[in-house]
C-alpha cells in the first residue's frame, strides 16, 4: 500500500508569484521550464488536500510604475500592467492543468472570453472543489500592486498563509546578492517590517495582513520542494507575523 500523505500544516493558502519569477533565466516573457516546474510543485500540494489560490504579477511582461517613470500616466500603466497579468494567469493554467490539475482564472477586469470575472463566494467554491484559482488584474484597480491584490484576495477567501515566492531563501537585513554582510532574519514582525522598509511586500499589502492577522512566509522559489516543505510545517525562508518571536504554526 501507498504510504498516506503526512498531515499539511495549512488547509488554504495563496501563493504570491511575481511576473520575474516566471521569466527564469531569460529574464523577460515566460520561460516554459520554470512555469512547468512550479506547476508540478503545486500539483503536489494539491495532491495532499490543500486549497491553493495564486496570485501573479506582470513584471516579466509589463510594468506600469516604470512606463510612469518615463512619462506615461499611471493609470494608463498600470491597467496595462493588469493585462499582463492575464497572461501570464492564462500561461500558468495552461502549466497547472498539464500537471493534472484542474485550473480556473479568475480576472478583475472582466474578459469573459479567457476568464471568469471575480466573484468572492465563487473563488472559495472552487477552491472547495480542490480546483488551483488563479487571480488575475491585480486589484482591478490603478496604484494597487499585485502584493497588495495578493493580500486582498487571501483575506477574503479566507487564506491561513500568504506564500510570498523570491529568488532568495527569505527576508535579509539588506539585499544578500548586493551586500555579503546582509543578514537573515528568520522571524519578523509585520511592524519591525513596515519601520525598517525590508521590501517583504509593499506598506499596503503588510497593513492589510496585520489588520487581519495574516502571517507572510517569505522563500525562495527557486530551490525545488519549497512549497510543500512550508505547506507541512518546516521552517523554510523567513516569517512575518505580529510576534517576531513566537514558534511557528
Amino acid at each position: 500500500m501507498p504510504e498516506p500523505h503526512p498531515a499539511p500544516a495549512y488547509r488554504r493558502i495563496l501563493l504570491k508569484v511575481s511576473g520575474e519569477a516566471l521569466a527564469g533565466g531569460q529574464g523577460y516573457g515566460i520561460e516554459p521550464d520554470t512555469l512547468g516546474r512550479i506547476a508540478q510543485e503545486i500539483g503536489e500540494v494539491v495532491a495532499m488536500g490543500v486549497q491553493l489560490a495564486v496570485v501573479i504579477g506582470g513584471g516579466n511582461i509589463f510594468r506600469g510604475i516604470a512606463a510612469s517613470a518615463g512619462g506615461m500616466d499611471r493609470a494608463t500603466g498600470d491597467y496595462m500592467g493588469m493585462l499582463a497579468t492575464v497572461i501570464n494567469a492564462l500561461a500558468f493554467q495552461d502549466a497547472v492543468e498539464k500537471a493534472g490539475v484542474p485550473t480556473r482564472v479568475l480576472s478583475a477586469i472582466e474578459m469573459r472570453a479567457v476568464a471568469e470575472p471575480y466573484i468572492r463566494r465563487r473563488a472559495i467554491r472552487h477552491l472547495e472543489k480542490g480546483r488551483v484559482v488563479v487571480f488575475a488584474a491585480g486589484t482591478g484597480n490603478p496604484f494597487f500592486t499585485t502584493d497588495t491584490a495578493g493580500a486582498l484576495r487571501a483575506v477574503e477567501i479566507g487564506a491561513e498563509v500568504i506564500l510570498k515566492a523570491t529568488t532568495v531563501d527569505g527576508i535579509y537585513t539588506a539585499d544578500p546578492k548586493k551586500d555579503p554582510a546582509a543578514v537573515r532574519l528568520p522571524r519578523v514582525s509585520y511592524i519591525e517590517a513596515l519601520n525598517r522598509g525590508l521590501h517583504v511586500m509593499d506598506t499596503t499589502a503588510i497593513s492589510l495582513c496585520m489588520d487581519n492577522k495574516l502571517p507572510i512566509v517569505v522563500f525562495d522559489l527557486t530551490r525545488r520542494g519549497n512549497i510543500r516543505r512550508i505547506v507541512l510545517g518546516e521552517a523554510v525562508g523567513s516569517t512575518v507575523s505580529g510576534d517576531a518571536s513566537a514558534p511557528k504554526g
